[in-house]
This record gives C-alpha cells, structure tokens and sequence, in this order.
C-alpha cells in the first residue's frame, strides 16, 4: 500500500511539474528576467501600455536563453489568419559572426514584430498581389511557447496600412471594448477597486476519430473531411450506448497523449469522454481570458490531428462528417469576469436582490435580442449548414434559455409584484444512503442556441472547426454596445436607483421575446418564433449579408473593433471560403463517381449479366433475385448519370459567376441541392452493389474500425 500511495503521488507531482514546462509564463519570466524588466512587462501585459524596445530585447535575450536549453534552434511568430486554422513561419536563432561562425541571438525587434507574406493569405481585396507587405505584432497577454522544438510566439496579423487580417485582433479590440464599458457600469454601482474586466471563455471541443487507414481509403474525407456518400449503417446511435461510455483502449491511449502534451503548453485540459455518435468524442477545458481560450482551442484542434496521426488515427473536425448521426459542435462558454475575480453574471445566493447581476443579465438579454441575425451569421461556414437545426444542435434560430427562476425573478419585476418563490437549493432524490447536494438555480438546454448555466452563457451555435475568435469578438462588442446604452442612460439619472430599477424593467419588457425556455427543435417553437419576429437563417448565403449592413457596420466602428472595410473584407473572405469549400466538395463527388461508383455499378452489373447468361444457358430460368437486382442497378445508374451531368454544369455555372455573392447564391443552393440529390441516389446504390465492387470503406467499418 505504500509503495502504490508513492507511485500515485509521483504521478501527480509530474503532472503538476508538466503543466505549463513549455510555456514561458509568468513563473519563467520572475525567474530569468531582472526585477525592474519584469514588472514592466507585468505592466504591459495587464493594462496595455506600450512595449519598449530595451525591454523587449531584455525579454527577447531571456526567452531565447530559455528555449535553447530546451533544445529549440527556431522561432516562429504564430498567427491566426483568416483562412480559419494557425500560420507559421520559421526563422532560426543564428547569427553570423563574422568568423565563420555563428552565435544564437534573437532581438527585441524579432519578438515583437515579424513579417509575413499578407498578399498570399485572404484579404478580401484588402491586399492586392503587388502588396504583400504585412505585418505580425507580438500579443503580449498571451504567453509563448514551445511547439515541436519551435519557440512560438503569438501574435496579431496586419496589413501595411494596419487593417486586421487576423481572427484575433478584432477579438483583442472587442475585449478592450467591454472592458470599458463594464467599468463605467461598475464605477455607478460605487466600485472602483475594479481595475480590469475581461470577457472569459470555456470552450468544449467535439470531434470524430478514426482509423488512419479506412481514411486513406474514402477520398471525400482526404478532400473535404466529410463523407460526400454513405449509406446508414444497421447501427448507429440509436441505442445511446456510446455516450459516456467506456473509451475504446487506442482512443484512450490517444486522450492520455493529448492531455499530457496540452497540459505542457499550459492548455488546462480538463474533460474527455465519448459523445452521442459512434466514434466521436469531446475535450472540454478550463475557463480562461477570451484571447488565451481561442489561442488554446486552436492549439488543441492542431494537436488532436497530430497526436492522432502517432496512434495510426485520424481526428475529424468537420461539423457533419457523417449524414445520419450526430454532428459536432465547440459550445462556447462564456461570461465576463473583474481582476478582483468577480464573476458579474454570478446570481448569488439571493439573485432577485442581485441589482449589479440582473443590470448585467438583461444587458445580454438585450445585446442578443437586437443582433441575433449578427449572432447566427458568426456561425455560418459550409460545414455548419449541415448541422444546425439536426438534433444535435440548436436550430438557426437564435434564441435565449434562462430556466424557471431568473424568467421568475424578471417577470415579478415586470409586473412589479413581489418575488417569492425562493427556493431551497439542496437537492433531494429519495435515496436515504445518498448525501444532499446543492442544486443549481437554472436547468440545461441542448436544445437553446444562448443558454444560462448558473453563472455563465452557453453558446452552442458555433461548428467544431471554428476559430472561437469570431463568434465571441460579435458576443464582446454587443455587449459592449448595450453596456455603453445603459452608461450613458444612467450616469445622467437624477436618482441612481430609481432609474436603475426601470431600466432592468424595460429592457426585460422590450426584448423577453427572445427568452425561450422550452424545446426549440419543435414544430410548435418555429411556429412561434415566427410570430415573434425572430429570424430563421438557416442558409450561409442568407446569415454572412448581415456582416455588412449598415447596423452592422454602425455597431463594430463605433467600438472600433472592424472598420468598415474590414467588415466588407471579412464578408468577402467568408463568402469566397464558402464558395470554394462546395466548389471542391462537388468536385471531388464528381471526380469519386467517375473513378469508384461507376466502375463499381458497371462491375457488378457485368457480374448479374453474365450469371444470367450462364443460368439461362444451363437451362435453369429461375433468374428472379438477377434480373430484378439488374433492373433496379441499371435504372439507379441511369438515373446518376444524370444528375451527374447536371451537377457538372450547376458547378461550371457558379464557378463562372464573378460576382462573389452571386456565386455564393449557386453554390449555397443550386449546387449544394445538385450533390444532395445525387446522394441519395449514390447511398442506395451502395447498399445494393455487391461489396468487392465497392471500394470505399462503409460507416460500419469507419464507425467500428477502432478497438
């Protein structure tokens, strides 16, 4: 027993002593940087004031010296360009010295300011060709690291005139947003040790894996990384047995790497288990600053394929990698916390005298309300489209989950009566032997696209591919926006509390049409959503227009977060994307029909003809199960030939289209409904087409290949 006790806390202190031992944080940076360089970095990275140049070389000179005793020879200025995944390029830390030899140096200068290609990564005509100048600006609140022996440091991406051409600029603007307006809020409730609020994030990650050489056999997920074909298998989840069930001893074997080698980039990496689908699985980590979540989760994404690929499998981050079962999603947790570490949408014990929260609360309420259709179009991808509204995700349309007591507490108000229905929160099950546990003051809805969840807000709308930095730059700066409102309302109020009082009570008034508490994927809820004027974008087509209009537009320069050619640029980039992404789906069905389907149909029904024959000439006529499975191959293929042709002028058409809306519009509906087709027709073709002449691995074997 005492040998095993050592055993399991050698255990624990190694995992405590891996945590963060690739990441130059802040116990590294106390250590080897001088008292005065280190406080003055503290500085910089809490408040925001300027990095100078002597104390960048300080900390340059440090982390170099740090990362070449662990073996590292380059750097690499880490950024998230607009094509939705990390960018890298590498430079070494050796300098000539003049003698034939060489000297590891790195500057002030290389760790603040890089410069990359800008033209050769999407710009939506913010770059030309000619202009290729752009810049990477080291993001001091988000610590570097070393990723496969390269020193990484983050970083915002810029063109030469300044605009973002970056996923996280406009999320660092949108912090710097919130974060004043939340304390001009705060200063009316008389706080003012409260120095910083920063928006705070927990992002849960889905994804699929599966074997690495079944993969390499379906060409649709080489190309596009969801299954273009595939006939349902007798078994899928129907029987709820993967969920929360035991893990499969190589998928294990894969999680236990991932944690270990997210664990030493500082990522805290904190739940695994199987989801609903067969095969597909979640990651969910610990809440931290909205920046260093959306750095975390791409780092996770990147090393979920890597790890994968070491244990002869493969990670599938598409949000519909298989038609059928269940989806996968990155639920977006979200809340807004103060340096004192306050959580502002903590209810406490007693949230109907909670003033400070309910202002908060209806805040949210209010900000979601008024930029719904801006809140759908930040998850609208290809991908996604297939996804949303699927019983695994919340519908299109965007709506507010806030459970029985907080709808309670803001109708009371509403109608000015008194609340009392205050609760007692020890939960009792009628098993004496179980102890009481505290019961949360809200219920879960999967079924809501912006759910509170005891102190904090579940977005649940984004796609398992997606950068978090995109949806919670829209959720920061609408908040902001609606935080400025109140501001402004309130610091000219003639009685503080008075006034206060109202305007939780008609801001609820105004905009509980957006609360809706029940099941939003039945019939009756789209029936009442559109009584109430709520949108239902269920097309990207439709949702990425609202990027650009003109309260758009107003909203995110007002807060300086996008100017507006920015947001002309993202609306473009994000179309173009759109557009490409069906582009070589329909492509690659084209190319997979010719190359694997009708080979396969042609083979098989070569196979029934010349058994016929053969039959037929031995005299026996009962060819019943032949001709009939003959027919019915001759007439499917017949009928994919064309919807083939067909697929292959709707795609010639939109890709001949130059107006990028336009184009879009062909792909998003004529195209997209082309390949849906021709789906059907494929996936029944399969199941009947005998399997030696069917080459493409099925969803039984992609589902159940790994043990």
């Amino acid at each position: 027993m005492l040998l095993l006790a050592v055993k399991l806390r050698d255990k624990m202190n190694n995992t405590a002593n891996l945590f963060g031992s690739m990441v130059f944080n802040e116990d590294v940076m106390k250590t080897r940087l001088p008292e005065n360089a280190y406080n003055a970095l503290k500085k910089t990275m809490s408040q925001g004031t300027r990095l100078d140049l002597d104390l960048a070389n300080v900390v340059a000179n440090a982390m170099k010296d740090w990362a070449v005793e662990k073996g590292v020879t380059h750097f690499t200025h880490w950024f998230q360009p607009m094509t939705g995944i990390t960018a890298e390029k590498h430079e070494s830390f050796i300098t000539p010295t003049g003698e034939g030899k060489v000297i590891m140096k790195f500057s002030g200068e290389e760790l603040v300011r890089g410069e990359p290609d800008a033209s050769s990564f999407p710009s939506g005509g913010l770059r030309a060709t000619f202009e290729a100048r752009g810049y990477t600006v080291w993001d001091t609140t988000s610590y570097a690291f070393i990723k496969d022996g390269t020193l990484c440091i983050p970083t915002a991406f810029c063109s030469y005139s300044g605009q973002a051409l970056d996923k996280k600029t406009p999320l660092l603007r949108s912090m710097e947003a919130i974060n004043k307006q939340a304390l001009r809020v705060l200063k009316l409730f008389g706080n003012t040790r409260v120095k910083h609020v920063v928006p705070v994030v927990g992002l849960e990650q889905e994804y699929f894996i599966i074997d690495k050489e079944m993969f390499l056999k379906r060409p649709d997920l080489i190309y596009t990384g969801r299954t273009l074909f595939g006939a349902r298998p007798p078994k899928g989840q129907e029987l709820e047995d993967h969920y929360y069930g035991s893990l499969k001893p190589r998928v294990s074997a894969f999680m236990k790497e991932l944690d270990e080698e997210l664990w030493k980039l500082g990522v805290h990496a904190k739940t695994k288990h199987n989801e609903v689908a067969p095969a597909q699985h979640e990651l969910a980590a610990i809440y931290g600053t909205s920046n260093i979540a959306t750095d975390h989760n791409q780092l996770t994404m990147e090393l979920m394929k890597s790890v994968a690929n070491r244990h002869g499998l493969v990670c599938l981050l598409h949000e519909k990698p298989f038609m059928g079962v269940n989806g996968s999603g990155k639920h977006n947790n979200w809340s807004i916390s103060t340096d004192t570490g306050a959580n502002l949408l903590e209810p406490g014990e007693t949230p109907y005298e909670n003033a400070q929260f309910l202002l908060f609360l209806v805040a949210v309420i209010k900000a979601v309300d008024e930029y719904r259709d801006l809140i759908r179009a930040s998850t609208a991808s290809a991908g996604n489209e297939h996804r949303l509204g699927a019983n695994e995700a919340p519908p299109a349309i965007v709506s507010m989950f806030l459970g029985d007591e907080l709808t309670e507490i803001l109708q009371s108000i509403d109608s000015g009566s008194e609340y009392s229905n205050k609760r007692m929160y020890q939960m009792e099950i009628g098993v004496t032997a179980l102890p009481y546990f505290p019961k949360d003051t809200t219920d879960r809805n999967r079924t809501s696209p912006f759910a509170f969840t005891g102190n904090k807000f579940e977005f649940r709308m984004l796609g398992s591919s997606f950068s978090g930095a995109g949806p919670n730059t829209v959720i920061n700066t609408i908040v902001a926006d609606v935080l400025a409102q109140f501001a402004d309302s309130l610091e000219n109020a003639e009685d503080f509390n008075s006034a206060l009082a109202s305007l939780i009570k008609t801001t609820y008034r105004n905009h509980k049409g957006i609360i809706f508490n029940g099941n939003n994927y039945s019939e009756e809820w789209l029936k009442e959503a559109e009584r109430r004027g709520l949108s239902n974008l269920k097309k990207t087509v439709d949702a990425l227009p609202v990027l650009i209009t003109e309260k758009s537009i107003s909203l995110f320069t007002r807060h300086c977060v996008y100017s507006e050619i920015e947001l002309h640029s993202q609306y473009e980039i994000l179309a173009e994307c759109y557009s490409k992404t069906l582009s070589i789906e329909a492509l690659a069905m084209i190319d997979i029909t010719f190359e694997y389907i009708i080979p396969a149909c042609i083979g098989y029904q070569k196979d029934l003809s010349e058994l016929l024959e053969r039959k037929t000439a031995l005299g026996n006529f009962n060819t019943l199960l032949e001709s009939t499975f003959l027919g019915k191959i001759a007439d499917l293929s017949a009928r994919l030939l064309e919807e083939l042709n067909y697929l292959i002028n709707a795609e010639e058409e939109a890709k001949n289209e130059q107006r990028p809306d336009a184009r879009a519009e062909l792909y998003g509906n004529k195209v997209s409904a082309a390949m849906s087709k021709m789906r059907e027709t494929v996936d029944e073709l399969e199941i009947m087409v005998a399997k030696k002449h069917w080459l493409m691995p099925s969803y039984a074997e992609l589902f159940y290949s790994v043990i």
